[in-house]
């Protein structure tokens, strides 16, 4: 199934690719008004399976004298994936609803029957890859819903490309064992989960190692308020420039349950050209901590950025470290980065559509830098994890990728990453998506 859905994927890519051979590869054709990508959704994730449902993104351009940019982003997904996930989204950005103030907004209600946990603080807990056989392979997951409330704005300085942010984000989350039952209707005798007794997650909860208040889920207000300098040539893809944010994050406590806590986040993002149009090189690095309190369990997973989306999970997967784990490097602070060759070896326009394809290749990497403070340290060291005294090492992938891109601003994106370290997984990722990474 795996091999033919990529066959597929490159099937269709190698004919669009001999059908715009035949077209002006130095032309782009200027978009006005409304126009809008729509696909069936059908990806793969290494972290979360199969994906379908569908997509659908709408792009306003006004007269046409601003494009690429787009006066109103209008973006819809209704997904599932085939290892419990599902996506119901709306979001939507724009520069041009409110004169002189970028407005994003977002809401979301996502679900993972298997989200991936694998404890805390990186290397400190340990992976075995044995207890992700077949016969148990919902060890290290666990159940979550995800309610998410998100609305941001963005306005100019007195200085050039510097810009203020705030926004407020509202999460609801409910945390639980993965529920094996449930899981297993349907299936035949032979495909059937064996009880896990909840798994790592359940370990963790019963053992105190997760604050009891916290274990079930709980929710976090959060109000944001940083500065943004950006000088990027274009959003989508920028050959040059620089996206640097600088952000501040807190939970007053008053509208959650949980206590009051502030965290801050630094992203530094820069692209040089190599070869004009063609060839360039991205590289982005990040670190966020916390200022004060104690973030809450349920929130540690996060890792917040600016942008049109503002948050991930991580540290590990598709939009933060290509190849390692889902969520395996997890701590109060964490730092990380990429760097990207990305070279777009076909532009041209097809029946008045601009098209380009590209590939790219690429180096994560990340780490905890403080440790979350576990509850109860006095765990036999035969427990499904050993918690050490050493501090975490650098997770680091290495791999390569595809882009088709519509318009500039529909891209469909393909990424294979592998790790160097068999405690970051012993399995490569692979992930067909959207957009590129930053």
């Amino acid at each position: 199934m795996n091999t033919r859905f990529i066959n597929s994927i490159f099937f269709v890519v190698f004919s669009t690719t001999l059908f715009a051979y035949g077209g002006d590869t130095t032309k782009t054709n200027t978009k006005s008004g409304w126009s809008f990508g729509a696909v069936p959704v059908v990806a793969f994730d290494s972290d979360i399976g199969f994906k379908y449902g569908g997509l659908v993104n709408f792009y306003h351009y006004g007269d046409g004298s601003i494009y690429p940019d787009y006066k109103h982003s209008i973006y819809l997904e209704w997904s599932r994936t085939t290892k419990g996930s599902g996506i119901n989204q709306l979001t939507y950005d724009s520069k041009y609803l409110v004169p002189g103030i970028r407005v994003s907004g977002e809401a979301s209600y996502l679900t993972e029957q298997t989200l991936d946990f694998y404890g805390y603080n990186g290397y400190k807990s340990d992976y075995f890859s044995t207890y992700e056989a077949d016969s148990s392979r919902v060890f290290y997951r666990l159940d979550r819903k995800l309610l998410r409330l998100r609305a941001d704005f963005q306005g100019k300085t007195p200085v050039s490309k510097l810009y203020w942010m705030a926004g407020i984000v509202h999460y609801n989350i409910k945390l639980d064992t993965v529920d094996i039952h449930k899981l297993n209707e349907g299936k035949k005798a032979n495909d059937l989960l064996p009880p896990v007794n909840g798994g790592l997650f359940g370990f963790y909860r019963e053992n105190g190692l997760i604050p009891s208040g916290e274990s079930d889920g709980g929710t976090s207000t959060l109000f944001k308020a940083g500065l943004v300098y950006d000088s990027r040539d274009n959003e989508p893809n920028p050959m040059k420039g620089i996206w640097t944010s600088l952000l501040v994050l807190a939970d007053p406590g008053f509208l959650s349950e949980s206590k009051a806590y502030g965290k801050f986040v630094f992203t530094h993002r820069q692209y040089f050209t190599i070869v004009p149009k063609r060839f360039s090189f991205a590289y982005r690095l990040a670190y966020q901590g916390k200022l004060y309190g104690r973030t809450p369990v349920y929130m540690l997973p996060f890792v917040f950025n600016s942008g049109r989306f503002t948050d991930r999970d991580g540290l590990g997967g598709s939009k933060t470290m290509r190849g390692i784990l889902r969520n395996r490097v997890v701590g109060e602070d964490m730092a990380y980065g990429n760097f990207e060759l990305r070279w777009k070896f076909l532009n041209t326009v097809v029946a008045k559509q601009n098209i380009y394809l590209a590939l790219s290749a690429f180096t994560d990497m990340g780490l905890v830098t403080r440790d979350y403070e576990i509850a109860n340290r006095g765990i036999s060291p035969h427990s499904p994890t050993v918690v050490t005294n050493q501090g975490d090492g650098l997770h680091q992938s290495i791999g390569g990728g595809f882009r088709f891109a519509l318009n500039e601003n529909f891209i469909i994106a393909v990424d294979y990453g592998v790790p160097l370290d068999k405690r970051d997984g012993e399995k490569n990722g692979l992930y067909i998506n959207m957009d590129w990474l930053f």
